[in-house]
Parts: C-alpha cells; sequence; structure tokens
C-alpha cells in the first residue's frame, strides 16, 4: 500500500497531533533542567513550577497597588482591540468585496487601488497612525483594521468572481435587480467565505495587535511582554506567549463551528 493511501484512524490521529506538543515539553523541560543545573539562577528557561508561580499571582491575586486582576485585565483589553478591528475590518470587506466583485466598474475603479494598498506594510504606517489618530485606542484599532481589511477586500472579490456566472444570468433572467442578485444570490454564498477570509486573518491580526500595544499602551497582553522584557521575567512572557497562542487557536475554533453550524450545506459542498 502507498503511503498516500494510509488514513490514520481516530486513536492514531489522536497520538499523531500530541506528539509535536509533547516532544516540545520535554525539550524545553530537559533543558530547563539542564541549565538550572548549572545555574540556579538562570532566567532563560524557568522551571514550570516557577512560570506556574508567576501566573498565579497575576491570574489570581489583585495587584496591591491598583486592586487589578493584571492577568485578566490585559485579556480583556486586547480582545476588545481586537473583535471591534475584526469587526470593522468584517463589516466593510463584506460591502466593498462583493461591489467589487460583482461589479466589473466597481473592480476597475477600486482593484489595482485596494492591491497596491495591501502591499503596504501595516507595521510601517504605525507611526503614521500614532500621529494622526493619538496614542489611545482608535490607533492601535486602526492598525489591525488597515492590516487585515485589503486581504479580506481581496479575498471576496475572488471568490464573488467564481462564483458560476449561470447563477447570475438566471437570476437577471428571472427579473431579478443587481441589488436582488447581490443580497439574495451573492450575499449567502459569500458569508461562509468571510469566515475563512477571517480564521486566515487572525494570525496577522494578532501580530498588529501586540506591535500597536507594545509601542504605545498601559494595558494588554503585548504591553505586559515587552513591559517584562525590561525585567529578563521569561516566567511571564512564555505563559502569556502560550496563552495568546491558546486564544488565537481558539478563536479559529469558534469561528470553524459558527461556520458548520450557520452553513452545513457549504461544508457539504466542500467536502463533494
Amino acid at each position: 500500500m502507498r503511503l498516500i493511501n494510509v488514513v490514520p484512524g481516530r486513536g492514531l490521529a489522536l497520538v499523531l497531533t500530541a506528539l509535536p506538543f509533547v516532544g516540545v515539553a520535554i525539550a524545553y523541560g530537559v533543558g530547563s533542567a539542564l541549565r538550572l543545573a548549572d545555574n540556579p539562577n538562570d532566567k532563560l528557561l524557568p522551571a514550570l513550577s516557577t512560570m506556574g508561580a508567576a501566573m498565579r499571582r497575576l491570574a489570581l491575586e489583585p495587584d496591591t497597588r491598583t486592586g487589578v486582576w493584571i492577568f485578566w485585565a490585559d485579556t480583556g483589553a486586547s480582545l476588545e482591540r481586537l473583535l471591534i478591528a475584526l469587526a470593522i475590518a468584517t463589516a466593510v470587506a463584506l460591502v466593498i468585496g462583493i461591489v467589487m466583485g460583482l461589479l466589473p466598474l466597481a473592480s476597475s475603479l477600486l482593484g489595482p487601488f485596494v492591491a497596491v494598498v495591501s502591499m503596504a506594510p501595516p507595521l510601517a504606517l504605525l507611526p503614521i497612525l500614532f500621529i494622526v489618530m493619538g496614542l489611545g485606542e482608535a490607533s492601535k484599532i486602526g492598525l489591525i483594521v488597515i492590516g487585515a481589511l485589503p486581504f479580506l477586500i481581496r479575498d471576496l472579490a475572488m471568490r464573488v468572481k467564481e462564483l458560476p456566472k449561470e447563477q447570475l444570468l438566471k437570476a437577471q433572467t428571472l427579473g431579478a435587480s443587481t441589488w436582488q442578485i447581490a443580497l439574495r444570490v451573492v450575499l449567502p454564498q459569500m458569508l461562509p467565505r468571510l469566515i475563512d477570509g477571517v480564521r486566515l486573518s487572525l494570525g496577522p491580526a494578532w501580530l498588529f495587535l501586540i506591535a500597536a500595544e507594545a509601542i504605545a499602551s498601559d494595558s494588554g497582553l503585548g504591553y505586559r511582554i515587552f513591559l517584562m522584557r525590561r525585567y529578563l521575567a521569561m516566567d511571564v512572557i512564555l505563559p502569556y506567549v502560550a496563552w495568546i497562542t491558546l486564544l488565537a487557536w481558539a478563536s479559529d475554533a469558534i469561528l470553524r463551528v459558527l461556520q458548520a453550524r450557520a452553513f452545513p450545506w457549504f461544508a457539504e459542498a466542500r467536502a463533494s
């Protein structure tokens, strides 16, 4: 039997999924033990107990000076910025993407512009955003929107153009206007594809969020990571990085479940 035809069963699939994570954990444990044995004050690879103590202090004990639960306050601030930015980017991309994909005039007008804008590195625009919008929430949210929006627009416009032309011709034959075609034919088919685009944008969105918080913020996961960098506090930095990764994975999983529940026909069509 060729290897390409070997499909793992459920049990083997779970084992294979766990292997990389177990390997990383073992490698970290061994590396940490070796460094701490050589230097008990080493901060590069802190012991798991040290990281656990640091996270208990941040997550389960209020700050003695402010009374704030630092870990949860950072998480709430970052998630709020991310959700607002993605909501704005998604809504704008849905409108502009459908218009560009459906109307040749709009595609000629906006297509080249969006393509050029999408090539501009968003992080290079961060100083401009700080100058124009200030150091408040608007600039951080704006960076995420600018980073995610061009990709979402281009992706959605291409998905609209991939729709079978027969659907649009049949709708026109039945007397549907452009507005009706957009709402009744194109929009229902684009919503699950938009979720795919948002899932692909989660990684860059987190990157832009952490960068903005690191430069100018007094709360958030990115702010805390770069604040702790000054003190070489890897016992805080590493758990925060792991928590960000977990949040991103959970966000992707939620969107995947939402897509499957709200648009079951899309999963069936994709499988076929």
